[in-house]
């Protein structure tokens, strides 16, 4: 533990040192967050052809993002304990109203129009079904009785079936395994945890049946791409060939020719890792991965320093969020999991889901400060 303990204490100026605290931040974790969407914006001005424009509208974004995360992290840990149920129950008030009144858009209806501006509620559950499921444990001993258990599932899987509803099986996929997550850190027993496995797996033709048409084609894409290389295994095919035409050292920043030459889908968003490989190769992909990891470890060191278990549960969950994220379309790029629709978490094009992921870590860093305070 000396080396988080080192990073805690990194040579900076005193003066901006109180800054920092000051401001309630975790200036290791804000610096990778920084580097992170730095390398985001270099990638996202290849794979846009170069587009300024692109990358103004991203660095609203990221303005947008960095300042509701700074907003995040002043609020103590117990208003968001407080707040949870509130929270929750509005979360499932908008989902319930997308499927009513939301926009539809490329056959999804994910969206609510407010005043000119759209938003999408289930965006909002990857924090909410944490927070609630961490609030519900906060109280209860430890670990979670089968009762408890049961009640905590029911939190996860509600929201979880409204969003597959709309349908976004990525999302719902992410606020499944934050809920579970949580489930998990609380200290669901072993043989629980192989009971739910089997359940879930009993359940798999039934998922299968409610599956829509494309989702089913996706998973069959998955195990054999090249059965229709020009449709729909066109995408993972292209991906692959960006991945390793990169080599070691990779084509060069703003030479790479699959994306360039417009072979490669969604290059902007969900497929710019492709881009990124293809141009920085495998010591590029280290690096990247090398950024993430550290987020994913400063994270789960605040985690176990946690003063209570509220925010351990919640900060191990928020994290979880972000792993996911990251592997889950290195995974599908790389043509190892179905297509999802799921961001480079912080690289990708976006707007909400960006915004939502920098929320997350400035609750995470509220709970890390926080306890510096209290504990100093």
């Amino acid at each position: 533990m000396q080396t988080f303990d080192y990073l805690d204490h990194t040579t900076t100026s005193p003066i901006f040192e109180r800054i920092v605290k000051r401001m309630h931040l975790d200036l290791p974790l804000l610096l990778a967050l920084v580097l992170l969407c730095g390398i985001g914006l270099i990638a996202l001005y290849s794979a846009s052809g170069q587009n300024i424009n692109v990358i103004e509208a991203q660095l609203k974004r990221l303005s947008v993002g960095f300042i509701a995360m700074l907003f995040a992290a002043q609020i103590p840990p117990r208003f968001y304990q407080f707040s949870a149920p509130w929270l929750f129950s509005i979360g499932l008030g908008l989902l319930a109203a997308v499927l009513v009144i939301g926009d539809i858009n490329k056959g999804a209806q994910r969206w609510i129009s407010v005043g000119g501006f759209s938003f999408q509620p289930s965006e909002l559950m990857k924090l909410f079904v944490p927070l609630m499921v961490a609030w519900y444990f906060s109280d209860r001993p430890l670990p979670p009785r089968p009762l408890e258990t049961l009640v905590a599932t029911i939190l996860i899987v509600v929201p979880v079936f409204l969003v597959a509803r709309q349908p976004d099986l990525g999302t719902a996929l992410l606020i499944g395994s934050s809920g579970f997550a949580v489930l998990w850190l609380a200290g669901l027993r072993i043989r629980t945890t192989f009971y739910l496995i089997l359940t879930a797996s009993a359940c798999a033709p039934l998922f299968w049946m409610l599956m829509k048409d494309y989702q089913r084609q996706r998973v069959l894409t998955l195990l054999n791409p090249e059965s229709d290389p020009l449709g729909t295994g066109y995408h993972i095919i292209q991906s692959k060939i960006a991945i390793g035409s990169g080599g070691l050292y990779g084509k060069g920043w703003l030479n790479g020719t699959q994306s360039h030459l417009e072979f490669l889908p969604e290059r902007s968003t969900d497929f710019i890792f492709a881009v990124f490989s293809e141009e920085f190769g495998l010591f590029g992909i280290i690096f990247l991965m090398a950024i993430y990891l550290f987020i994913i470890i400063r994270g789960m060191q605040i985690a176990i320093h946690s003063q209570d278990g509220f925010t351990r549960l919640l900060v191990g969950g928020l994290i979880f969020i972000f792993f996911v994220y990251a592997f889950v379309n290195m995974g599908m790029v790389s043509g190892l999991l179905p297509v999802v629709g799921l961001p480079l978490p912080l690289v990708s094009y976006g707007g909400t889901s960006l915004v939502t992921l920098l929320i997350g870590f400035g609750m995470l860093m509220s709970a890390h400060t926080h306890r510096r305070l209290l504990s100093s």
